[in-house]
């Protein structure tokens, strides 16, 4: 579904992406593992537009989307939840889910998703008139996982979902994370600093280091992996 090749990326003179190549097949939930600064970010910030590739390729559902703008992206059916959640504070619960769906004409539709929503995140239902920034960490990332639902779309990619939330809550996240691709179907692109989880819930995983892909391969046999388990799981 979608597919990374050479991707190159700079921000001026320093180099962030060092010709990345990488696949997500569809249906299946993907991880990108690293520590800090090693490009993860960079990655889904490209693949969505808000961060121009200097040279590669990117290509969602068979089409080239290197370097388009990030609501034509959005609009053929790619959409992020980003890092730090960046909810509009001022808004409500619903307004910002329906600011998701801000390209979307399909009023049943939207409808169904609004319930679907509530069903899987009920807390997101009992403050639906709370303004977004009065919510706790944890409920503000069911919101940008909502937001993003909200446009509909056949690939998420989810930008450290666990990064400041209290642990239950992120146990929870997850619970839902697996839920979403299980029942929907949808392809999922999963950047988490909490490697031990991420690998627990994806198909198959990369390990970048310093903007290049060191190390590919199933989850199972990455949490094996004794490079791995030194560098990201604690031994």
């Amino acid at each position: 579904m979608l597919e990374i090749k050479d991707l190159v990326v700079n921000y001026g003179s320093i180099g962030a992406l060092h010709g990345i190549s990488l696949k997500v097949a569809q249906g299946s939930i993907v991880t990108l593992v690293g520590a800090n600064g090693a490009g993860k970010t960079t990655t889904l910030r490209t693949i969505s537009g808000i961060v121009p590739a200097k040279s590669g390729t990117i290509s969602f559902a068979g089409e080239d989307i290197t370097n388009q703008p990030p609501h034509r992206i959005v609009a053929r059916g790619l959409a992020q939840s980003p890092e730090g959640r960046m909810v509009f504070a001022n808004l409500t619960v619903m307004e910002n889910l329906q600011m998701g769906a801000y390209l979307r004409r399909d009023r049943a539709g939207i409808a169904k998703d609004l319930t679907y929503i509530f069903g899987i995140f009920p807390r997101l239902k009992e403050r639906e008139k709370q303004t977004a920034g009065t919510l706790s960490g944890g409920e503000q990332q069911m919101l940008a996982i909502g937001r993003a639902l909200m446009s509909k779309p056949t690939c998420l990619m989810l930008d450290e979902p666990s990064l400041g939330i209290a642990p239950l809550l992120v146990k929870t996240i997850f619970e839902k994370i697996v839920e979403i691709n299980r029942e929907l179907g949808l392809t999922i692109l999963l950047v988490e600093q909490n490697a031990n989880l991420a690998l627990e819930v994806s198909h198959y995983g990369y390990v970048l280091e310093t903007g290049r892909i060191i190390l590919e391969d199933q989850c199972a046999a990455l949490r094996e992996n004794e490079e791995v388990r030194a560098a990201y799981l604690g031994g």
